[in-house]
């Protein structure tokens, strides 16, 4: 069977073979395509099956159309929701998106990048993980666009889009002691990652703002790549070690499932016993019983910031200024757990 050709639509729709182009490449508005007329070729496209010849495509444009995407944990829901946003905005801009994830092995993570630029893709969105920063700058050093998301990799002066995690901890943090919690615990991973240190720096700052001791049995450090059940026992034996903790705050969503099981496998009733609240949000958090009050982070806004930024670099040869430096505004969900 022929393949469908992009000459072959253009004359059914009976427009030029560039505005079928335009149109595919997202950019219909950009040149004053109709609304009606790009709906038209859409569904011609549809029909007839038409896949652009991507090999074609890259050698007459130099670019791929495609770009790469590098988090932590795809498993992870914030991840999943950060990467669906990503694609979403790409495509409605013509770019498609190749997921993988480095499970915080900074050497993985260099494999993945050297996986992508086999590939070719037009550029890179990266959380990045301490370890990585030869790997990124030797990216920009050949003039490959990168953004970084969630996190930064200080000493490296590259465009990042992230939420305020200390700004996050802080109002949390006030929320817990505006409702009379004193002996406020915090439960972290043990990892060097900035936002991770952000959140700390947040839990701690709070408290001297308040002349309230910090005192370091009440913070636990979980090791990153801890299995669950350790996990739990982990922060179930904190607890236990430590009968006047009257609130928890758990740094990561997944932290704070695992909090949810140590506190019941304590006896202890929520809020009653306990007051429980998670830096970022989970289905769980919402249906569990009481629901969890959550710092939840602007997901969209992120995703959406991270491809603005990186289009640009693409696009407009845009210049890494402050103002590539973003922080979004973190949420306060108050719930029946504080």
């Amino acid at each position: 069977m022929k393949r469908v050709s992009l000459k072959d639509i253009a004359k059914q729709a009976g427009v030029v073979p560039s505005t079928v182009s335009f149109v595919l490449n997202g950019k219909a508005k950009q040149m004053r395509i109709s609304d009606e007329l790009a709906e038209k070729i859409r569904a011609l496209i549809e029909a007839a099956g038409y896949q652009p010849h991507h090999t074609a495509v890259s050698l007459r444009t130099g670019k791929t159309k495609i770009l790469g995407l590098i988090v932590e944990d795809i498993s992870n829901v914030f991840f999943a929701s950060l990467a669906k946003s990503i694609e979403d905005a790409a495509y409605s801009l013509g770019y498609r998106i190749v997921y993988c994830s480095t499970e915080n092995d900074p050497e993985k993570g260099k494999e993945l990048i050297r996986m992508l630029t086999h590939q070719q893709v037009d550029g890179y969105l990266i959380t990045p993980t301490p370890g990585m920063e030869n790997d990124i700058n030797n990216l920009i050093k050949n003039n490959k666009p990168v953004v970084l998301m969630d996190r930064f990799l200080p000493g490296l002066d590259v465009p990042f889009t992230l939420v305020d995690n200390y700004a996050g901890v802080k109002l949390g943090m006030e929320h817990l002691l505006g409702k009379g919690y004193k002996n406020i615990a915090f439960v972290t991973l043990d990892t060097q990652q900035i936002q991770m240190l952000q959140r700390e720096k947040g839990y701690k700052e709070t408290l001297k703002r308040h002349g309230i001791e910090v005192r370091n049995e009440l913070i636990e450090k979980i090791p990153f790549k801890s299995r669950p059940e350790d996990a739990i026992k982990q922060v179930s034996e904190f607890i236990k070690s430590n009968p006047d903790i009257d609130a928890i705050f758990f740094a990561t969503n997944y932290l704070g499932m695992y909090g949810l099981e140590s506190i019941k496998k304590a006896g202890l009733k929520i809020p009653e016993e306990i007051g429980v609240i998670c830096f970022d949000d989970h289905d769980i958090f919402r249906l569990f019983t009481p629901a969890i009050t959550i710092i939840r982070q602007p997901i969209e806004e992120i995703a959406r910031s991270a491809i603005e930024m990186l289009i640009s670099l693409l696009e407009n040869n845009y210049t890494v200024t402050a103002e590539s430096h973003v922080y979004k505004k973190p949420e306060l969900v108050i719930r029946s757990s504080t």
